[in-house]
């Protein structure tokens, strides 16, 4: 079974049914159309017969790297709609980064460190009057095989100013690193970015540089703007397998997902501007085309150009 992407998308009539999931500030419509297929019944775990036959056929087990690196980047996908479902408002939240002193590996480790430092930091809360928090927490490795957290904390109201030097207490470890979400409308894609793009130059240290990089705008520490080739998905072939990438407090929210129609679909998203579209087929191992699967994701904070004339 294999996946391709099409050169032109393929979206559902009025009346076909789609799977509308709303994440704070992005909209994410799913719809898939299936091709009939012959009905199977399972024998076990290795076997299998063909009801419209009677023909008795062996399953194909297979583990492949891209196995790993599918569930890695469902993982990310995760992280990224659960921040966009928490994260309206970027005021009301702090994006942190947490790293050790020495070159620390053990992912056990820095969790056990993270939920002390949770601990520290919700006493530090209470005890200057500050609004709690809820909040998401992922582990980014390194090229050198080092690992540092990145915190989301999520207030419901404006974010409290923390020193950083405070911060540095709490943590312990290391030296923290507190980034600005300013003008950002869709924080999901921009901090999950850190888990799974790499800059050229690391990519290429580790061999994990594939086959093309993109250069981005990004600004630093000092408000300046730079130029930095990425390549897109390469951190992803660092993670383990079975790797648990990132964490959450109880009270983060879930998307809201609903069935509609697509005719229904578009009424309830309105205006919020088209920001991405693919459509894939899904191919069995004779060759046919199982099924066909539409995803399109819309921004409210971006409203769509009305049809000229």
């Amino acid at each position: 079974m294999k996946i391709d992407k099409l050169q032109e998308n393929v979206r559902p009539h009025a009346e076909g049914l789609v799977r509308l999931k709303e994440m704070g500030n992005i909209y994410e419509v799913r719809s898939m159309s299936r091709t009939p297929t012959m009905p199977i019944k399972k024998l076990n775990k290795d076997y299998f017969v063909e009801l419209g036959t009677g023909e008795v056929k062996e399953f194909k087990h297979t583990e492949h790297r891209t196995d790993n690196l599918t569930s890695v980047a469902q993982s990310v996908k995760h992280m990224r709609e659960y921040i966009n479902t928490n994260v309206i408002d970027p005021r009301k939240a702090l994006f942190i980064t947490l790293t050790y002193a020495e070159n620390m590996q053990d992912p056990k480790r820095l969790y056990n460190d993270f939920r002390k430092f949770n601990m520290r930091l919700a006493y530090y809360i209470r005890k200057n009057h500050l609004p709690i928090y809820e909040y998401l927490v992922a582990i980014e490795p390194q090229a050198r095989g080092s690992l540092h957290a990145h915190l989301l904390l999520i207030f419901q109201k404006k974010a409290p100013f923390i020193p950083s030097v405070d911060l540095a207490k709490i943590w312990g470890h290391g030296f923290i690193k507190i980034r600005a979400l300013k003008n950002i409308d869709n924080i999901g894609a921009y901090l999950s970015a850190y888990l799974g793009d790499m800059e050229l130059g690391e990519a290429l240290g580790v061999g994990t540089s594939g086959n093309s990089f993109k250069v981005v705008e990004t600004t630093d520490e000092s408000g300046k703007r730079q130029s930095k080739a990425i390549v897109k998905g390469a951190r992803l072939r660092l993670y383990p397998k079975g790797f648990r990438l990132f964490r959450k407090s109880r009270g983060i929210v879930l998307p809201v997902i609903k069935d509609f129609t697509e005719a229904e679909a578009m009424r309830e998203i309105g205006n919020a501007a088209l920001t991405y579209e693919k459509t894939i087929k899904i191919v069995d191992d004779s060759g046919k085309t199982c099924s066909i699967i539409n995803y399109r994701h819309y921004n409210k904070k971006r409203k769509s150009k009305p049809p000229e004339g």
